[in-house]
């Protein structure tokens, strides 16, 4: 919707029928014609076909031709109202752009492969970048063309045939479109090669940080791809120098980019148990823990549900328990994120706890006490539940010696 604040239902204006669309029923951005004579909003008859279905949404007539042609006529009229509503908040949608045909992508993929001017290349594969950000229909589009193995061969030509870790424009050109197209199995084998990894490791821990950022995208959609076996995940994590790249993606504190493809590349490595220790003995614990205030509440789960499964090595334990942010941290984070963040820092509490009594201490001496005892009275998980009563009994000692605690009579919280 193109609303500067509010969409149109939100701020109960009332849209003309035929400017919604009959799928979505809201006003529509990018009208286009089916062959049937229906007009749809794009993305959203688009995502019914992408769905497999070959009916038209209205009349359910099969539909021998998919092609959309775009309503220009109802468009303007729809922008017409925009403007006639602009005091009411509603902004005038821009004309879309067209969407990218086959014709235009095979002719950018023969300037990469055969032109002989980097320059040249570089502007290629710039145009195909474009393109790809405009629509996901135009990523699928690229993919279905080859693009992704022709973009791989950019990335990796030198590295791989010329021994070379260096990298160049065209390079880091090729690296930034690859990262926005989806990767099929095919490219999922042709990149989990041993001398492509060693050379995405060498880009995370010395490149610009765009680049950098870049190879850990490509490392991250590698290992959460649905081809991904833990196999394939222990092969990455052992590759010389990934772990540690990764890691320092962490510690990128003015760029959160970064830190989002360091926590959701070393959680997806961490679901294979080879890869634990590896990431404790480059300091993932510590880096992850110090990045919970930064980030949003899905890579707060993300980060949290890795520390918890670090917990379950002797070195990752000690290094998270001595952490002096960690309990204020894990209480902060418990009952304010979502119900599974609840669970994981219940979950490494516990684990900690158990592992120092200077940990428990530590925790009473924090409220959490009562913060376990409100975790109870929530709808949060059953394991969240039983994780928070083990450690209510395992700090109540030390709830009932300390000095600083409130008494239970004091409390708003039904004692356990």
């Amino acid at each position: 919707m193109a609303m500067r604040t509010m969409a149109p239902k939100a701020l109960r204006i009332h849209i003309p029928d035929y400017y919604r669309c009959p799928i979505s029923l809201d006003l529509m951005r990018d009208p286009v014609i089916l062959s049937t004579g229906q007009t749809y909003d794009r993305s959203s008859i688009e995502k019914w076909l992408a769905e497999g279905n070959f009916t038209c949404p209205v009349t359910r007539q099969p539909l021998e031709d998919l092609s959309l042609i775009p309503n220009n006529m109802l468009l303007r009229l729809i922008q017409g109202w925009c403007v006639a509503n602009k005091s009411l908040g509603v902004e005038r949608i821009p004309t879309p752009k067209q969407p990218a045909n086959p014709e235009q992508v095979a002719s950018l993929t023969r300037d990469i492969t055969s032109s002989r001017s980097r320059l040249e290349k570089v502007d290629a594969i710039h145009n195909l970048r474009n393109l790809a950000k405009e629509s996901e229909r135009n990523k699928r589009l690229i993919s279905e063309m080859g693009v992704v193995s022709v973009l791989m061969s950019a990335v990796f030509s030198g590295a791989v045939e010329k021994g070379s870790l260096t990298s160049d424009k065209v390079t880091e050109e090729a690296l930034a479109a690859l990262v926005s197209l989806p990767l099929g199995g095919k490219d999922v084998a042709e990149l989990a090669q041993p001398q492509k990894l060693c050379y995405l490791s060498h880009l995370i821990r010395h490149g610009k940080v765009e680049l950098r950022i870049n190879a850990g995208s490509m490392i991250e959609a590698l290992i959460s791809s649905e081809e991904a076996s833990d196999q394939l995940r222990s092969l990455v994590g052992g590759t010389p120098g990934m772990m540690q790249g990764l890691v320092l993606l962490l510690h990128e504190t003015q760029h959160l980019g970064a830190i989002k493809v360091g926590i959701r590349s070393i959680f997806a490595s961490c679901l294979a148990s080879p890869n634990l220790e590896r990431a404790v003995k480059v300091g993932a614990a510590s880096a992850l823990v110090e990045c919970l205030p930064r980030v949003d509440r899905s890579d707060a789960e993300r980060a949290l549900a890795t520390i918890e499964l670090l917990c379950k090595t002797a070195d990752g334990l000690e290094e998270v328990a001595k952490h002096a942010l960690i309990v204020p941290l894990l209480k902060k984070m418990m009952l304010k994120v979502s119900n599974q963040a609840s669970e994981n820092a219940a979950g490494i509490l516990l684990a900690i706890c158990n592992h120092s009594e200077l940990v428990q201490e530590s925790a009473v001496e924090e409220g959490m006490f009562t913060q376990l005892l409100l975790l109870l009275q929530t709808e949060c998980t059953c394991r969240a539940k039983k994780k928070a009563r083990i450690l209510l009994k395992l700090l109540r000692q030390n709830w009932a010696d300390h000095p600083c605690v409130e008494a239970p009579g004091r409390t708003n919280v039904v004692p356990f």
